[in-house]
């Protein structure tokens, strides 16, 4: 079948995506725990760079070194900063120390403020699509940090007084506001270091955090008595913010302490409500300690479990797949990715992860799973149609507009992923209707593909992951 059929066939396929969203107004219910911050964003040019570098007399060769991936000095986020931009590239480092923090207030600034971590983002993406009601937990929620949330009636939170309010109207006004700097760039920008000219291949962002209390996943106890409680309802909940944890904790404690803890909190929510599904979404965690431990202690205890490519070859290296992370990091297409899919799927045994990657969404599921095959084919498809729309705008805070990029077609780079992820399906299962139909089944897994569409100038790339991956299966219906 001609590409130009193709288009037409996943055309039709993803009109679903209107009478998809109106079902998202039948869940009952969801909790988006644990990590929200305030992101700083910022476009950054080559020439402002450079600039930077020159007034503030950096050694230019130490810039261009690779190091540890954590920020300790006003050089190590202007060296983030450029191996990002050298690469086209997406990486959050931490931010150690609050003098940095300060120093990159100051020089870099924001353009605007909005809504950062999974937790948040994924919360105002619920809302918004009408989930109802959604929960939202915050570390710290001061005004500068509320005022980011949805003002819509179905998005709550606990107050300082412990009860549950309007996100968007709490004031909690002994927190600490969290702050993220999303420095992002664009494809074909240029930047000269040291004499050497280097050309941004792809429009991209750096991130750095400075965010104590998500550290350290702090958990608010209010919120956690609220979920406990018997009236509190749901039918998700969508974990997040475990990348940020560190071996070694500044209080003494240890992240392996953190995620144990985390995990009793939640199996007390889970009682109440035991026919949920409960979605991990599995970031960018610098540390391979913590990332071994996500994998076996946590990613194993869920129902479902969320990537990117960068984060599916980060696990492939902890479980002992290292000659498998190398070639998907060679060549990161679809048909790698998804022998490294299969090895992760076998090591943790859980029955549902999604991989999404560029141009490619990927669902591997058991036989039988709670949402069938095609009912994770049209929440895919919605979700690619409200990513879309975000990339395409920069934003998707209001319902209305959720939509916008219902009638823009599959993109070729999709297609050409889905061709070779269908080929590779075929040499391992056997023949397939994955490049027409997008689903293949036999007697123990369910795999699900979805081509999709690519805005060429996108607005912005913050949250997009977290967006697709709740959406795809909360919008499963």
């Amino acid at each position: 079948m001609a590409y130009t059929e193709l288009k037409d066939k996943w055309f039709n396929h993803y009109q679903s995506a209107e009478k998809q969203l109106k079902k998202m107004t039948e869940v009952k219910g969801l909790i988006s725990a644990f990590n929200a911050n305030i992101d700083a964003v910022i476009k950054v040019s080559g020439k402002q760079i450079e600039k930077i570098i020159a007034d503030q007399a950096m050694n230019a060769n130490q810039l261009l070194t690779n190091g540890e991936k954590s920020i300790n000095t006003n050089e190590d986020a202007i060296r983030g900063l450029i191996k990002c931009f050298k690469g086209g590239i997406a990486e959050e480092w931490l931010i150690e120390d609050v003098e940095v923090f300060n120093w990159l207030n100051k020089t870099i600034g924001y353009d605007n403020l909005q809504m950062g971590g999974q937790g948040g983002i994924v919360a105002n993406a619920m809302a918004v699509c009408g989930v109802d009601p959604v929960y939202v937990h915050t570390a710290s929620s001061p005004k500068e940090q509320s005022k980011l949330f949805l003002d819509v009636p179905n998005l709550l939170n606990a107050n300082r007084y412990g009860d549950l309010a309007k996100a968007n109207t709490i004031d909690r006004t002994i927190d600490t506001p969290l702050i993220h700097w999303i420095i992002e760039f664009d494809k074909g920008d240029k930047l000269s270091v040291n004499g050497t000219e280097l050309t941004c291949p792809k429009a991209n962002r750096f991130i750095a955090t400075y965010d104590p209390l998500n550290f350290m996943l702090a958990i608010d106890e209010a919120f956690d008595k609220k979920m406990c409680d018997p009236s509190t309802k749901f039918e998700h909940i969508i974990l997040s913010g475990y990348q940020m944890l560190k071996t070694d904790l500044p209080d003494g404690k240890t992240g392996v302490e953190r995620i144990e803890a985390s995990k009793k909190i939640i199996d007390g929510w889970r009682k109440n409500n035991p026919e949920h599904i409960l979605h991990f979404e599995i970031a960018s965690t610098q540390d391979t300690i913590i990332r071994k431990y996500l994998v076996d202690h946590l990613a194993k205890d869920v129902d479902s479990l969320g990537f990117n490519e960068r984060e599916l070859i980060d696990m492939l290296e902890v479980i002992g797949e290292e000659e498998l992370a190398n070639a998907c990091d060679k060549e990161t297409h679809s048909s790698n990715l998804f022998k490294g899919m299969l090895k992760i799927f076998d090591y943790v045994n859980c029955p549902r992860m999604q991989l999404h990657m560029f141009g490619l969404y990927v669902t591997l599921q058991k036989k039988g799973f709670k949402v069938s095959p095609l009912q994770n084919r049209k929440g895919m498809q919605l979700a690619a149609n409200i990513a879309a729309t975000k990339a395409g705008t920069g934003s998707i805070n209001s319902n209305d507009i959720l939509l916008w990029s219902k009638d823009q077609k599959v993109s070729d780079i999709g297609l050409k992923e889905l061709e070779g992820f269908a080929n590779t399906v075929t040499e391992i299962f056997g023949k397939n209707s994955i490049l027409e139909e997008g689903i293949f089944e036999n007697n123990e897994i369910e795999i699900i593909a979805v081509p999709t569409i690519i805005i060429d100038n996108p607005i912005t790339l913050v949250g997009m992951g977290d967006t697709i991956s709740s959406i795809s299966l909360v919008g499963a219906r």
